[in-house]
């Protein structure tokens, strides 16, 4: 009879760390294979952002701390959320069609489990892959727009970076979530259109979510995105509320492990059951 790849404990002789490491070769061949297609989406185009958005527009905004959340100019207040933002556009993207084909294209999900590993083993792997590329691609960013002089603390900025991640982390488990109970990547569209492009307009990465209303400012704190955008742009601009910060990385964590558990749940259903 076939090991049981859905029990909560591991089969004799891998461990969960191993389920996970034996993939770091898979991951780092597929990245060392695509990272150059990656470049212009992850690096260039955020750029384009903080250029356009930031220095362009931001020069006609007055820079008025009291309306822009203790930010002194609206560039200073833009870049934070961002980044927060350009953090769940990654993790979306690399949780989404990539999924799909592993799991009906090219069906590299069906050859792993044909080993040792076990659901949990390609879901932990998949998201370290996914940890790793938010983490470049937000360093990066940050890196680029050090020069700008937008931080006000070096400790505020490596925590504003912490947050980016955790966001994108919160996305990119929810994502795969979503991902594996798709059958056709015509659900990618529906959850591009009506989930993360307004959460991108609307979560508070270009303006203070208070212009939206009540009723629009308490809907916008209730989304994933603003609380990042929250965490990112409080620590760069030296403007914490610590309560509200845990408040925010609670709820992101809690997110993650929401995420985990359904996208094990639902790729076990759909592999495996």
């Amino acid at each position: 009879m076939a090991a049981d790849r859905t029990a909560p404990g591991p089969p004799p002789g891998l461990g969960a760390r191993d389920g996970i490491t034996r993939q770091l070769d898979y991951w780092w061949t597929l990245y060392r294979r695509t990272w150059r297609a990656s470049i212009i989406s992850s690096f260039v185009s955020p750029l384009f952002y903080v250029l356009a958005m930031g220095v362009l527009l931001g020069g006609f905004i007055d820079g008025d701390p009291d309306r822009l959340e203790g930010a002194t100019s609206y560039l200073a207040f833009v870049v934070p959320g961002l980044v927060a933002a350009h953090a769940m556009q990654t993790a979306v993207a690399e949780m989404t069609y990539p999924v799909m084909g592993m799991i009906k294209w090219q069906r590299v999900y069906d050859s792993m489990l044909a080993t040792p590993l076990r659901v949990p083993d390609l879901v932990g792997a998949h998201l370290l892959f996914v940890l790793f590329r938010l983490a470049t691609t937000c360093g990066v960013f940050m890196l680029v727009v050090a020069p700008f002089g937008l931080f006000a603390t070096w400790w505020g900025a490596l925590l504003a970076y912490l947050g980016q991640v955790l966001v994108g982390m919160a996305f990119a488990a929810l994502t795969y979530a979503y991902s594996v109970r798709q059958t056709s990547e015509m659900g990618f569209g529906v959850y591009f259109r009506l989930v993360v492009f307004p959460l991108f307009l609307f979560s508070g990465a270009f303006f203070p979510v208070a212009n939206l209303g009540e009723v629009g400012a308490f809907v916008a704190r209730l989304t994933p995105l603003w609380h990042g955008v929250n965490l990112s742009r409080m620590f760069c601009v030296d403007h914490v509320d610590w309560v509200l910060a845990v408040v925010n990385v609670a709820v992101l964590g809690a997110l993650i492990v929401l995420g985990h558990r359904l996208a094990v749940s639902g790729l076990t259903k759909r592999l495996v059951s």
